[in-house]
């Protein structure tokens, strides 16, 4: 093994986002939780315990992607890192604290220094030694990486245990001020969440990204005392259905009412039922949008300018299903969702007032995201209210299940 001598130290040795994660103090969690947890559901008002043991699990290696469609990455670790080829054999040593750049070569990766290549291969693996954080772009993660190419492009992996992973996405996801139970119910939805796209990735590369197209997660700079607390308290909880974990989508505030799944996404989902919501306090509950009728009119597609707007389809749950459009050069009937998409709005709860004396168009609005699922600012507002993390997620994950991991 040859020890790596770098000849430059790139700009993440003195980010300041490595000092506070590493720095952070690790809060012990108040009670371990068992080797088997029970669920609790609120029912008519009575408290039923309901228990359910899942198969036997090893650690949990998730898989995330995070850098696509580049031609260049940074990698580099917080203690000395090994760097092996895509067969496993190790080249290099490299210090602590030193970088390396992988570079996408046609249907292969160089790995370079200072403009020098080094090693050419299917891919490159770097994995720090003594529990050390690893540098993937422009932050700093836990657990190794590999850097490969698809399509000609390249793409980092990175290779983290479940647990850690979930203490990113926890502070990713929600604010890290936010009550315990909130944050708890966040780690078990996005525990469940990831467990269930890893079983179903036909991805060969990895099992989810790490952007809204999944559930964000953005390395140590997002871990918080709070966070690291709400997952290692709920540690191996997830949320099931019919002894299966569930695909625990979530939102940020669904506007008063949560949505069928059903309606948003033509799939029946027995545990994504729209109930009542209580996100009142949520800074996006109502909301308002202004457009001139150019602007209106441009966005919404190529029937010229509109003149008239027609009354909406709504689903269930108050959303706009169906809505049609006409203007000086025909009509046309769009989703909720795509007019969503093309004026950039936050959620399908809304209603249009076009004035065309004011050549103005008025979107008034409540919610923002899908509607389905846990509502994050809902969570926050029933924990305020003394909620515990079983009960929140058994409200908005319907005829559900609180099972525990067995190691």
């Amino acid at each position: 093994m040859t020890a790596l001598t770098t000849s430059y130290k790139p700009s993440f040795i003195k980010n300041w986002l490595f000092n506070l994660a590493a720095s952070a103090p690790k809060t012990e969690p108040t009670a371990k939780p068992g080797r088997l947890r029970w669920g609790l559901r609120c029912m008519g008002g009575l408290l039923m315990w309901l228990v359910l043991m899942l198969p036997a699990q090893a650690a949990i290696e998730m898989r995330v992607g995070l850098v696509q469609e580049s031609d260049a990455i940074s990698i580099g670790s917080s203690t000395t890192g090994i760097i092996r080829d895509g067969n496993g054999q190790t080249l290099y040593q490299l210090p602590g604290l030193q970088g390396i750049t992988v570079e996408a070569d046609n249907f292969e990766v160089d790995l370079t220094n200072g403009g020098e290549t080094l090693a050419e291969s299917s891919a490159f693996w770097l994995e720090p030694s003594e529990d050390g954080f690893v540098w993937i772009g422009d932050k700093w993660y836990r657990g190794r990486v590999m850097v490969t190419v698809d399509e000609g492009e390249l793409v980092a992996i990175n290779y983290v245990d479940l647990e850690d992973y979930l203490y990113s996405v926890v502070g990713s996801e929600m604010p890290t001020s936010w009550p315990q139970a909130a944050l708890q119910s966040q780690a078990v939805a996005a525990r469940s969440y990831a467990l269930y796209k890893r079983s179903r990735s036909t991805n060969p590369l990895f099992d989810l990204g790490g952007t809204t197209t999944h559930q964000v997660y953005k390395g140590l700079a997002q871990e918080h005392p709070n966070t690291i607390a709400a997952v290692d308290t709920t540690e191996a909880q997830v949320v099931t259905h019919n002894g299966q974990v569930i695909e625990a989508i979530f939102h940020s505030s669904s506007g008063g009412g949560t949505e069928n799944a059903s309606d948003v996404w033509s799939s029946d989902v027995p545990y994504l039922r729209r109930v009542e919501d209580f996100d009142h306090n949520s800074p996006v509950f109502q909301w308002e949008e202004t457009f001139t009728l150019t602007e209106f009119s441009n966005k919404i597609g190529d029937i010229g300018e509109v003149h008239t707007i027609g009354t909406p389809q709504y689903t269930e749950g108050g959303r706009v299903a169906l809505i049609s459009f006409a203007g000086d050069n025909g009509t046309e009937t769009l989703r909720g969702r795509d007019v969503r998409s093309a004026l950039k709005l936050r959620s399908t709860r809304f209603e249009i007032d076009l004035d065309l004396e004011a050549d103005q168009v008025t979107i008034s609005g409540s919610g923002f995201g899908h509607g389905v699922g846990m509502s994050q600012w809902g969570a926050r507002s029933l924990a305020e209210q003394g909620w515990s993390f079983e009960q929140i997620l058994q409200h908005y994950y319907q005829s559900t299940v609180i099972a525990q991991l067995e190691e």
